[in-house]
């Protein structure tokens, strides 16, 4: 099995060339809120809680962004593997309006409403002021990271995954160092706490989005054109909306779900939100490199399919399958790895050092599901764009099982924080036999270049 799986040298020197870069952006973006988490930490616990409910705004807001920037990564790949850049141009202009307008909503809500949508995570004062200060702040922010993350995403699909990389690998060690600044008042700085973590990621969003724009202009690569930007081709953004949409639909279920946990979780003390943030970053860094192979093998069984060669995408996506639950099994390994440096280093109360050791070891279990879950259909699903399936499964496992779950579990039947975070864990476990089902029906195995657009090309 192993020998059919990394057989393909060439397939597996392309998915390392696209997945290291990308699995690295993701790592960099992770290691921002692992930064936050470390550096307020050392100060204080509440001001790390406050900061990490804060940051679900920005989560919701991404889930949003994710959808729109799916939709350029699913026709992008498909249509840069048929040769078509001028199509390739008109969805990158459709997705800067997209996200430009959902980043500006975002914006408006954190800066003019920060304390009502504090509320929503957490009943206890202090960390609503604390979380305000910083969302007032990050909401400017938020305005400009739609579109820069629309020139990233081109960027991936258009076979510049390495200046992605670079980009997010600068701009966030530049945040990194901003952080211990701002927080600490280093080189003469006043010291702002948590809302100097909202300081140094605006500084960062400037350069990210600055960068990304003067790229696009370099040689061989793409950026909108005004026409892209301003005009509307209805059958193109028809097939924009049948990709995106759905892709919408998940991830606001998805998004909003992940929000409800913490949410959950944060009004149940101080204690238990603390450790539920720290286990949400060892999360997240330990999953950058199934999100990377997800991304990379997309797009490559996206450029296979939008080439026609479906026998060949249809093979790559079988590969990628198996890969997903070697690299789950490994991220297993890696939690359970890393838990005792991450107990020991942080500065908790002991009763939050005591959660944060069971919500690892349950964490551990779940890194499976959520490996093959983002590779088999953020990935495979995605590159055919069969993305309807991933909000019915969220709308079953999530909304109709965890969710109420844990809901009842902390506010009817007031059960242990453990125990409610075990629930908010069944979701992506209890996903993969129906995830493993669809894939074997193969409706994946898709030309989405041959629509009505192409037809009259």
């Amino acid at each position: 099995m192993v020998k059919g799986v990394f057989g393909d040298r060439a397939f597996n020197k392309k998915l390392m060339q696209l997945a290291l870069p990308i699995a690295l952006q993701s790592l960099m973006l992770a290691s921002v809120a692992a930064g936050d988490a470390v550096m307020l930490g050392r100060v204080e616990q509440d001001s790390m809680a406050a900061v990490s409910l804060a940051a679900q705004v920005q989560f919701i807001q991404n889930m949003v962004i994710s959808s729109i920037t799916g939709g350029i990564t699913i026709l992008g790949a498909q249509y840069w593997g048929k040769g078509d850049k001028k199509t390739v141009k008109d969805i990158f202009g459709m997705s800067i309006r997209a996200c430009g307008l959902v980043s500006f909503i975002f914006f408006i809500a954190c800066c003019f409403f920060p304390s009502e949508l504090m509320c929503l995570f957490t009943n206890e004062e202090n960390l609503i002021n604390i979380g305000a200060g910083y969302l007032r702040i990050a909401g400017i922010s938020y305005l400009l990271t739609g579109v820069s993350q629309c020139y990233l995403a081109i960027m991936k699909v258009t076979e510049h995954a390495g200046r992605t990389a670079l980009i997010s690998a600068v701009t966030v060690v530049l945040n990194i160092v901003l952080n211990a600044v701002f927080i600490f008042g280093l080189l003469g700085t006043p010291a702002l706490g948590a809302r100097g973590t909202a300081v140094a990621t605006l500084i960062a969003r400037i350069v990210e989005l600055v960068w990304a724009m003067g790229s696009s202009f370099e040689k061989g690569y793409i950026h909108p054109s005004i026409a892209s930007l301003i005009k509307c081709d209805k059958i193109l953004a028809k097939d924009f909306r049948k990709c995106s949409l759905p892709l919408l639909g998940a991830s606001l279920f998805w998004g909003v779900g992940f929000t409800s946990y913490t949410a959950i979780i944060g009004h149940m003390g101080g204690d238990a939100a603390a450790a539920n943030s720290i286990a949400a970053v060892v999360r997240d860094l330990i999953c950058c490199m199934c999100n990377g192979i997800a991304a990379a093998g997309g797009i490559i069984v996206g450029n296979e399919l939008g080439a026609g060669n479906l026998e060949r995408g249809k093979n790559y996506g079988q590969r990628l399958a198996v890969m997903s639950f070697m690299i789950g099994i490994l991220s297993t390994v890696m939690v359970l790895a890393v838990t005792p440096a991450v107990v020991k280093f942080m500065i908790l109360t002991d009763k939050a050092k005591k959660y944060l050791v069971i919500m690892m070891v349950i964490m551990a279990v779940y890194m499976i599901g959520r490996c093959v879950n983002t590779v088999v259909i953020n990935g495979i699903f995605g590159a055919g764009g069969d993305t309807i399936f991933d909000m019915y499964s969220l709308a079953v496992m999530m909304w109709c099982i965890a969710i109420p779950l844990a809901f009842c579990g902390a506010f009817v039947f007031h059960w242990s924080p453990l125990l409610v975070y075990a629930c908010t864990c069944l979701d992506e476990v209890g996903k993969i036999p129906w995830v493993i089902h669809h894939f074997r029906k193969y409706k994946w195995v898709k030309d989405l270049t041959q629509s009505e657009r192409s037809a009259s090309i």
